[in-house]
């Protein structure tokens, strides 16, 4: 994919950043709420590999954020919870872009090296 040199220049470095599978699919279904869609549906409008879109819905659906019946597919009706995640996922993209992403591997090793 590429973007016309005008957008490279002049758009901030978090405005260049691709959506993540499970921000582009949570878009689709807010935007189409009033609908459930089947897996490969929503893997083909929200542009989302069809070997990675079940893995996707079912973490949704492991965080509450998306509700799943039969074959079909729609947003969670906790708009609450819709939004708390969304400011939560906002914070921690902050944070990682004002301190640096945190690495899984040093919090082991700290976490092992204090319980010893």
């Amino acid at each position: 994919m590429s973007i016309d040199i005008e957008d490279f220049e002049e758009r901030a470095p978090e405005e260049l950043e691709e959506p993540s599978n499970a921000e582009r699919v949570l878009r689709f279904l807010y935007e189409n709420r009033d609908k459930a869609w089947k897996a490969a549906t929503i893997g083909d409008r929200a542009d989302v590999n069809e070997n990675s879109i079940s893995a996707v819905l079912n973490r949704l659906k492991e965080q509450n954020l998306v509700r799943h019946k039969g074959s079909y597919w729609a947003i969670t009706d906790d708009t609450e919870r819709l939004r708390r995640a969304y400011q939560f996922h906002r914070a921690n993209q902050l944070f990682n872009d004002l301190y640096g992403e945190e690495d899984r591997d040093e919090w082991i090793e700290a976490s092992e090296r204090a319980s010893e």
